[in-house]
């Protein structure tokens, strides 16, 4: 194995011409880690963010990327395999330490799931894979496909059962329904378990037949205000609301549930703002109406039920979009296209 490992470093906030690419050093893993050979990660609105200067815990320099998909290198405590196709998310990755925008990674053993793959084969793409080939998995979909699933589809997942802990039957509402997580939603909480109805949201009204195809059984133009039009396509509004767009359409989604018992779930913060600056409770939540967030850590991560859901994906049960598909080489253009919403879907970078 090389001793160093191409990465995009970002030394100062800004735009994205601030991502560089250079040479670091290949980690190595202590007792309790996994270093992953990373074949590809998903770019998240929350890296777009930092990379802006809007996470005021991250130091730099620092290696973005909250999530990466790939072979496992090294694990010295056991946890996992030498070839083993994993995934891993969130506990501070890109944040408190290097990240996914890189070949390699070192995380704690602790955040990493093992997501299946076939008899030992070469995976395209790596020099030293002639060597490695017998002791490497084959991925259960191509990469690109894989590396769009893991903080994608755990952040739907958590959102929708463990914060809105929706039943079947339920009807929810998905405002800023194109995202990534938006189209994963609407497809977990139809076709795996039984919304009776969904209802997504856009600004763009050519994204309806998108939509459609995820799960959204209405597509509502997002105005700002949608509150009357979700609850006369639903009477008496829908069960369930989650809440991509952030703070800015938060209040008007509140309006949509006037059910009690009914929860509205702030998860994503699209629209950039992060505090509403004059919320007033009493007003703003509906009588019996409940209000929580999801923010989807490590042990969220770890609780998901990654393998199951990317089983549905490979047999075409449950459908994801992927947008667009960069090389690391070109993380700039692939953040670009993230800031100015160009992808329609998942934005995915392999290595």
């Amino acid at each position: 194995m090389a001793s160093t490992m191409k990465a995009a470093v970002i030394h100062t906030a800004g735009g994205p011409e601030v991502l560089k690419l250079t040479q670091l050093p290949i980690p190595t893993p202590q007792a309790g880690q996994v270093l992953i050979r990373v074949r590809a990660c998903g770019l998240n609105r929350s890296e777009l963010f930092t990379r802006q200067g809007h996470s005021p815990g991250v130091q730099f320099p620092r290696v973005l990327g909250i999530e990466a998909v790939g072979h496992v290198e090294d694990a010295p405590g056991g946890e996992f395999q030498r070839g083993e196709v994993v995934a891993t998310a969130m506990g501070g990755m890109g944040r408190a330490f290097d990240g996914g925008y890189a070949e390699y990674v070192c995380v704690p053993a602790g955040q990493v799931q093992a997501i299946g793959g076939g008899n030992a084969a070469i995976a395209p793409g790596d020099a030293a894979t002639k060597e490695r080939s017998e002791e490497q998995q084959m991925p259960p979909m191509p990469w690109e496909t894989l590396g769009a699933l893991p903080e994608m589809l755990q952040t739907a997942w958590g959102s929708l059962f463990k914060s809105l802990r929706l039943k079947r039957g339920e009807s929810l509402l998905i405002r800023g329904g194109t995202t990534s997580v938006g189209l994963a939603a609407a497809a977990i909480a139809k076709a795996a378990h039984g919304a009776s109805t969904v209802v997504s949201t856009t600004r763009n009204s050519g994204r309806e037949a998108l939509l459609r195809a995820s799960g959204a059984d209405e597509v509502v133009l997002d105005t700002g205000s949608i509150a009357a039009e979700v609850r006369k396509r639903c009477p008496g509004g829908v069960d369930k609301v989650l809440e991509l767009v952030g703070t800015a359409t938060l209040d008007d989604s509140l309006q949509c549930v006037v059910r009690p018992g009914g929860l509205v779930c702030m998860t994503g913060m699209v629209a950039g703002k992060w505090s509403m600056p004059d919320f007033t409770p009493m007003d703003s939540i509906p009588t019996g109406v409940g209000l929580t967030t999801y923010a989807g850590g490590a042990e969220d991560f770890v609780a998901t039920p990654l393998r199951d859901l990317v089983d549905q994906v490979a047999a075409g049960e449950l459908k994801v979009h992927i947008g667009k598909v960069f090389r690391l080489d070109d993380i700039v253009e692939a953040h670009r296209c993230m800031e100015e919403n160009r992808a329609g879907g998942k934005i995915v970078i392999l290595t």
